[in-house]
Order: structure tokens, then sequence, then C-alpha cells
């Protein structure tokens, strides 16, 4: 089962999930913290969808970062992470990290202590591309194209391309079909129909937005919808 709650951290998420069952984590522009038998993983931000076996997917806690975010806590550009999976200590110290797994191993709420960690590491304050992220997710997720976006942040498209690269893991293009279709199936898990749905997140019609989904998450719309109240698939099969 999975569950999340609002963060302390702006914008994030604290989750817990326990499957036993083939999960499929949708992209979203974010990337997380996972806690999961003593050790400490980066989920890098995905272009795809990334397909979890139960036994991976087994009573881990997590923090999953609000789009372009964990870059300055984790402390590398999110490109160099894009579409892995990687432990904590291949780029913290191995000395910082066995400090936060030691914390965490102590812990009766290791979500609390996942936050506590990234509020620690969070350089907001000296990040002068922090309004700038929030802009740029703002405006990819009602999915405004790159030149838009470009122009409302005074950058040039390749200027914009390269910024959007470290904070997110890709370029505003990918970044926009992404959280655009998070909208959308947001919506349509709301109750919205999916041809209204399609129209208030911008597609042409919804053939388009069924298309999108097919691309970025290899299962149909249907599909994604059907299982009520996840941000992750988890497949029957």
């Amino acid at each position: 089962m999975y569950r999340e709650r609002p963060s302390r951290l702006p914008g994030a998420f604290v989750w817990s999930g326990n499957s036993g069952g083939e999960t499929r984590v949708l992209p979203d522009g974010c990337m997380d913290l996972i806690y999961r038998d003593g050790n400490i993983t980066i989920a890098g931000p995905d272009t795809r969808a990334h397909v979890v076996d139960g036994e991976q997917w087994s009573t881990a806690v997590g923090l999953r970062f609000a789009p372009g975010c964990a870059p300055r806590v984790i402390g590398i550009p999110a490109h160099e992470l894009a579409d892995l999976r990687v432990s904590l200590d291949d780029v913290w110290s191995s000395r910082a990290t066995r400090h936060a797994v030691e914390r965490l191993l102590g812990s009766d709420d290791p979500g609390a202590v996942l936050e506590d960690i990234a509020l620690q590491h969070d350089a907001r304050a000296d990040d002068p591309d922090a309004l700038l992220v929030d802009q740029v997710s703002q405006q990819a997720r009602i999915g405004d194209d790159v030149t838009t976006i470009a122009a409302a942040v005074g950058l040039s498209t390749r200027q914009l391309h390269r910024r959007c690269r470290d904070a997110f893991g890709y370029g505003a293009k990918t970044l926009s079909r992404i959280l655009r279709m998070t909208r959308a199936l947001d919506m349509a898990r709301a109750g919205t129909t999916f041809a209204a749905a399609a129209a208030q997140a911008g597609y042409a019609d919804q053939a388009h937005l069924s298309r999108e989904v097919k691309d970025l998450t290899d299962v149909t719309l249907g599909q994604l919808v059907a299982p009520a109240g996840n941000s992750a698939y988890r497949s029957t099969e």
C-alpha cells in the first residue's frame, strides 16, 4: 500500500510503500531520497515509467522533492542522475551518508528524519535559480511551450535548456510533456472525464493525451486511472 503526506520541505511529500506486486512509478519531474533496509538511494528524474518489482518496493520510505528542488539538497546537477537509481554514498561522503543512515536506523519516523536531513542540506537561500525553477515548473505544468517559457523567464531557449537540465534532469520540452501529463492524470483520477482532462491540460484532444500517456508510461490512460489514490500504477498482472 502506498501512502503520502505533505512534507515540511516546500512542495515535497513524504511517502511510504509496501507492495507484493509490480509497481510502475510514473515520470513526474521529481527526484526522491528513498530509505530501505538500512540504505539510502537517490531516485533520479525519470523520462519514462520505472518498473519496480515487489521485493524491491517492500517497506520503503521516501521523500519526493518538488520538481527542480532536489539538486540543491543532493548537490549535483539533476541530468547526472536522469533515469538512474544510485546509492547516496556515491554522491555524498561516506561519513555524511553513514551519519544519515545511523539517524534513520534509530528512528520511529524515518520519513521525518529524511525531511530533517533534506532541510539541513537545502541550499535554496543560496540558489540564484530558485525562483526561476518555480516559474518554469508552473508554466510547464500548464503546458506552455519552450519559447513561451524562455520568454517569460528572460532566457534564450538554449540557456533555458541548460538550466532545466541542471534543475530537472532534462530540457523544458520534456519537462512540459511530463508535468502536463501528470496534471491531466490528476484530473482524471479526481473524476474529470478523459476528454475534459485533455482539454483543460492543453492537449489537442483525448487521443493526443492517450498517445502521450502511452509514450511516457508504456500503458494506457485507462490502466493508469483505474487504481484510485496512488501516484504509482500497480499492475494486477
